[in-house]
């Protein structure tokens, strides 16, 4: 009896060792989940947020984050990792916020913020990102690799009130104008679109937002309408995704207004499926960032639940979503500020839930 008894303990503490650290919950059973994995298993830093991924044009995959100690330290750097024969690459570092200073003679370090990575339809592989001591304070850098990211010419910042992208990937326009999602919070939280025509020599911005009402918003992301509008759709301080229209290619944008979609305060990202969908990934949540969802809808109305990425505690947050050639979805996000988080999806398979239906939060 003792002996059973003893063997009894040991299945009991190895299956709860087994659940309290797994890499999360698992989901196989959802339609169109094809898999779920991690960046990198051993982090080079403490902390990382903040995910882009792309397809380059060789066909590979390529993500980028900010990693280091934490957010906001001055050792968090630009790192990536190339996804080819069915691997991420060990993580390297791209960019660091080390700034040369002729007038003081100086060298000086800041944070690193936000990369976003773009590939236009010809042309060099873009990386855009942030540099600066905070979101209030920093700017815009740009650099670009012609090897598909294998090597990358030195960062160049970009002209005083210029940002690139702000968090999630720009468009492409006809005729290869490039419409990046951006916004600023010097001035309190307000959405701009910026416009360049030469792969960042050059650029337009827009006047800062109007809202039909009182809305801190940030971080847009944009979607293709069936009528060759665009609309966008982005984070803010009120608890609900905000939305915004355009039909004359982003020079001109409708006042925001606040969608029935909750949103901790927290970053959203989202595109336009090559069969004319819309898919968006968002908490679905008015606090915390826990669960992390997907949803889909056919006019950018009226929205549905999909899938269910991440539900447990934790922080699960800042989504990067694109389509490949092939047409599958391909996410990545903050999982839980050690990892980053790749989850591949077939749009074609995925089944939908009334949005009344999704519990909202299961985190204090």
């Amino acid at each position: 009896m003792k002996i059973i008894s003893c063997f009894k303990l040991i299945l009991i503490s190895a299956v709860l060792h087994a659940v309290s650290h797994r890499s999360g919950p698992v989901y196989g059973d959802q339609p169109g989940l094809r898999s779920r994995s991690f960046l990198f298993e051993n982090p080079p830093h403490q902390g990382c947020h903040a995910s882009t991924i792309v397809e380059v044009a060789d066909g590979s995959l390529m993500a980028a984050w900010f990693g280091g100690t934490d957010e906001g330290e001055d050792d968090v750097e630009i790192y990536a990792s190339r996804y080819q024969d069915g691997r991420w690459s060990t993580p390297a570092s791209v960019a660091s916020g080390i700034q040369y200073t002729e007038v003081s003679g100086g060298v000086h370090r800041y944070p690193c913020w936000n990369p976003i990575l773009f590939q236009p339809s010809k042309g060099p592989l873009l990386l855009f990102f942030k540099v600066g001591p905070s979101p209030s304070k920093w700017w815009g850098m740009m650099t670009h690799s012609d090897d598909h990211g294998r090597s990358w010419h030195p960062p160049r910042r970009l002209p005083e009130g210029i940002y690139g992208p702000i968090k999630n990937k720009p468009i492409e326009l006809a005729g290869g104008r490039i419409l990046c999602p951006t916004s600023t919070e010097d001035q309190g939280w307000r959405v701009h679109f910026e416009m360049t025509d030469d792969f960042g020599r050059t650029w337009q911005r827009t006047p800062a937002l109007e809202t039909k009402e009182p809305i801190g918003a940030i971080q847009p992301s944009i979607f293709r309408r069936a009528d060759r509008g665009l609309f966008a759709l982005g984070r803010t301080q009120q608890g609900k995704i905000f939305v915004t229209q355009s039909m004359d290619e982003g020079q001109t944008w409708s006042p925001l207004e606040l969608t029935e979609l909750p949103n901790p305060n927290a970053g959203t990202d989202g595109l336009t499926l090559q069969d004319g969908r819309h898919l968006l990934v968002y908490n679905h949540t008015p606090k915390g960032r826990s669960p992390l969802n997907v949803a889909l809808s056919a006019d950018g109305r009226l929205w549905a639940g999909a899938l269910i990425l991440e539900d447990e505690a934790g922080e699960y947050s800042y989504p990067a979503v694109i389509q490949t050639a092939d047409r599958l979805v391909h996410i990545t996000y903050t999982w839980k500020r050690t990892h980053i988080r790749h989850v591949v999806v077939d749009p074609d398979a995925l089944e939908t839930t009334p949005l009344a239906e999704l519990k909202s939060s299961t985190v204090p």
